[in-house]
């Protein structure tokens, strides 16, 4: 093992490659029907009961905006072969929803990435918390659904990949 090191915001980028995570796009609407949505590898479930997850987005994100705005989200985790839908929406590229397919079913709270997620989970904003350049959203989950039956896309060592079969 190597010496320790004290910590800057350049060197916990390794630390963190070190750790493999699921991959989602958490969306909600602006206003009444503007979509907004960005990737986001870091979340995870809080309780059981009430069921609440946290998700870390940047601040000053549009989409930040729009789950804070609109009070709720969703949370589309992707299935292995949608990697081309993470990278868009970790772009930024505002063409995004015009080049994925979504819906909004009834009770949707954001929209529904029909094509690259095998769960979406609709949630209420419960709470947040600013630390540092992101904010921890905390969303009750309102109900979910399995889209797909496949494996979840992963990301760790600063590529994607999927659990063996």
């Amino acid at each position: 093992m190597t010496a320790a090191t004290t910590s800057t915001p350049v060197d916990i980028r390794p630390l963190m490659a070190e750790f493999p995570t699921g991959v989602a796009v958490v969306t909600a609407f602006a206003g009444r029907n503007l979509p907004c949505g960005m990737t986001c590898t870091s979340m995870c479930s809080v309780t059981l009961t009430p069921p609440t997850v946290a998700v870390c987005l940047r601040a000053g994100s549009p989409t930040l905006d729009a789950v804070v705005g609109s009070r709720e989200f969703a949370l589309n985790l992707l299935h292995a072969q949608a990697q081309p839908t993470a990278e868009l929406f970790g772009s930024g590229n505002p063409d995004r929803y015009n080049r994925v397919p979504w819906d909004t079913p009834d009770g949707a709270r954001g929209p529904h990435l029909v094509e690259a997620a095998h769960m979406i989970a609709d949630c209420v904003l419960v709470g947040r918390s600013d630390v540092g350049d992101h904010v921890i959203v905390l969303g009750r989950v309102a109900r979910f659904r399995r889209a797909a039956a496949t494996a979840p896309l992963l990301y760790g060592r600063r590529r994607y990949a999927s659990w063996p079969d």
